[in-house]
């Protein structure tokens, strides 16, 4: 059951935020996901996702058929995903808004984060994790290389007979997933709420970070919880050639703002905002306008 917690006067940086942050039980995780799997029966978010996840894999297998120097990165490329997936999660947040406020919300509206007051913010903070996913890439490759040496892997059987069956192997496998997981710990305590915030509240990202920081000291089981659940499912979806991150990446977005909503107590005086206006039909003239509705209004 959801408690509000007092008005902090825990200081971050030194300055409080205004948030108030509540204090969250694990039925509050369950609902998340089950809210955000709500949004995803809702909206087809899914077939956008493909349209990502299946050319960066094309790429991937490209690079695999013309060497196999990328193999070692592979693991921590896709860990690092829970890095940069707040970030990426953008439109689905305001997908969930939007179908929480009973307005209209198609795959397309995701793109109205773009239009966002607090879009610099946003911006600022996405480039922080992907410096933070630059960093820890970095850091896996020179765990490799103090490892095994500069020797590319000469098939993917010898890779995973290196890895998997000689100390060495055990070795990197040990220290990486232990540097690994201090990077999504950084990660989590940084954005847990901080995206969802900054488009709900138009925040600046110093108090989004403030606040995020916050809800994880005040929260941090469930945080640890939730964090092992985004680590979870990104694993299974990945499992089956990342056929499954069709449906895990979208309903772990849609759950981040209802998690973010269970956190957060809600602005007791919200601005009014004028709802959007039906989208009505559209026909093949408008092509290629109709990718960009917001460019017609004004």
């Amino acid at each position: 059951m959801t408690t509000v917690f007092a008005r902090p006067k825990l200081q971050v940086f030194g300055v409080s935020t205004p948030f108030v942050v509540r204090k969250i039980s694990l039925s509050d995780l369950g609902e998340a996901l089950r809210l955000g799997w709500e949004d995803f029966k809702a909206i087809p978010t899914h077939a956008v996702v493909l349209c990502v996840i299946y050319p960066v894999l094309g790429l991937v297998l490209f690079r695999l058929a013309i060497g196999y120097s990328v193999l070692p990165l592979l693991f921590p490329l896709a860990a690092g995903f829970t890095l940069i997936g707040p970030f990426a999660g953008l439109g689905l947040y305001e997908l969930s808004r939007r179908r929480e406020r009973g307005e209209e919300a198609a795959a397309w509206d995701a793109m109205q984060v773009l239009r966002s007051p607090s879009f610099g913010a946003i911006l600022e903070l996405g480039v922080l994790l992907l410096v933070l996913f630059g960093v820890w890439i970095g850091a896996a490759d020179a765990i490799y290389i103090a490892t095994f040496g500069h020797a590319p892997a000469a098939s993917i059987p010898d890779f995973a007979t290196r890895v998997l069956t000689t100390p060495e192997g055990w070795s990197l496998i040990i220290v990486g997933c232990g540097v690994g997981l201090l990077f999504a710990v950084v990660a989590l305590c940084v954005s847990v709420v901080s995206f969802p915030l900054m488009l709900d509240r138009h925040a600046t990202a110093i108090d989004a970070i403030r606040t995020s920081l916050r809800a994880v000291k005040e929260n941090p089981f469930a945080m640890a919880v939730w964090g092992l659940i985004v680590a979870a499912l990104l694993a299974i979806g990945s499992l089956p050639f990342f056929v499954g991150l069709a449906v895990v990446l979208p309903v772990l977005g849609h759950a981040t703002w209802h998690l973010y909503r269970k956190v957060i107590e809600p602005d007791p005086n919200p601005p009014e905002e004028q709802p959007r206006p039906p989208i009505g039909h559209r026909y093949a003239a408008d092509f290629p306008a109709s990718l960009f509705p917001w460019s017609r209004e004004r």
